[in-house]
């Protein structure tokens, strides 16, 4: 009976803690500790006794349990196969009736319209980072109607996240971010195509990556991918999107020197000091406030894809949720920009 109990305790503690499926590879260690524990020559020993059962039940309970590991994972491969069936595309420039039902609301609007619409659809729009950020931000797009929506993250679902990241959710613990947003994205908007990146940014497939996109957002929380991004799109030449949250506050601009705005690294030449700024994890972050600048940054794409309005280029937004203070402040592009300098 402790053997049994044993189990149940780290699922439960696992559970509690949000290891998602973290809490699998202590099941096992425990398993092993019982098997140990009651090998033909031990079945006697105090231990065996305690815990209880025997060598040959024991034995017959991890393959149980592993046919059944075996199972839901198959299970779950074959619902992120069923999940990448998505709608047939229209033809180019072309709308279903559904499509015109489910976009209505944004072709009445006179700045957007159906000319709009169409630019929506046809644009590649990448999102790095599918946490609390990316989340509301990716939900906002698929339900815009952006054609073609890449996503990439490398990290998995876990219990904390869901304070904030809208996107996921409980029964997806422990799945990679990326598959995660792509079954909600998909979910939302069978109209659209998700390309999901199980990977981490980096200095070699940065470049390629972002180049194959018309506009990026960027809603990491460290300075070093955020820099990488920025470089990544004065390279290209792509606009890139950036938001920003702690505790409170949150902030948001759109970086675009191939149109005469800054880049990040205009703004921000220098990285902060260690310590410095803290992410959410460090300094804790208001549920609701990732959803404000996520949902803003998705607003600002659409503008920028539509030609609608004036967006935030040359500017840049910040907001105190505490005190419910909202300031615009100008930003300038540095000719001596290591960045965007030259370009």
């Amino acid at each position: 009976m402790i053997g049994l109990l044993g189990f149940v305790a780290i699922w439960g503690l696992g559970r509690w803690r949000g290891w998602g499926g973290r809490w699998f590879g202590l099941a096992v260690g425990w398993w092993a500790i019982l098997m140990i524990g009651h090998l033909p020559m031990q079945g006697q020993s105090p231990f065996a006794r305690i815990t209880g059962g025997d060598f040959r039940a024991w034995a017959v309970f991890g393959l149980l349990a592993a046919a059944v590991l075996a199972y839901r994972a198959g299970l779950r491969g074959l619902r992120k196969h069923k999940a990448e069936e998505v709608a047939p595309a229209a033809p180019s420039g072309t709308f279903r009736e559904a499509e015109l039902d489910r976009y209505a609301r944004h072709i009445m609007l006179r700045e957007i319209g159906g000319a709009g619409q169409k630019r929506l659809k046809a644009a590649k729009v990448l999102v790095v980072g599918a946490g609390g950020l990316g989340a509301p931000a990716l939900l906002y797009l698929a339900g815009s109607g952006v054609g073609t929506i890449g996503v990439i993250d490398d990290d998995v679902v876990e219990g904390s996240n869901l304070q904030r990241q809208v996107i996921h959710t409980d029964q997806r613990i422990g799945m990679p971010k990326v598959f995660s947003a792509e079954i909600a994205m998909r979910a939302l908007n069978p109209f659209i195509e998700v390309r999901p990146f199980n990977r981490k940014l980096t200095e070699e497939n940065a470049a390629a990556l972002v180049a194959d996109f018309d506009l990026v957002l960027d809603g990491t929380d460290d300075f070093d991918t955020r820099y990488l991004v920025n470089r990544a799109c004065v390279a290209a030449g792509v606009p890139l999107i950036s938001g920003a949250i702690t505790q409170w506050e949150g902030q948001l601009g759109v970086f675009d020197p191939a149109r005469g705005g800054p880049c990040y690294a205009c703004v921000f030449p220098v990285k902060p000091a260690a310590g410095l700024v803290p992410s959410c994890a460090e300094a804790g972050v208001a549920a609701p406030l990732p959803g404000i600048i996520g949902a803003m940054m998705a607003m600002e794409a659409v503008k920028h894809l539509t030609g609608a309005g004036e967006t935030l280029s040359g500017r840049l937004m910040i907001h105190d949720a505490l005190y419910a203070d909202t300031r615009v402040i100008g930003v300038k592009r540095r000719p001596d920009c290591v960045v965007c300098g030259g370009h």
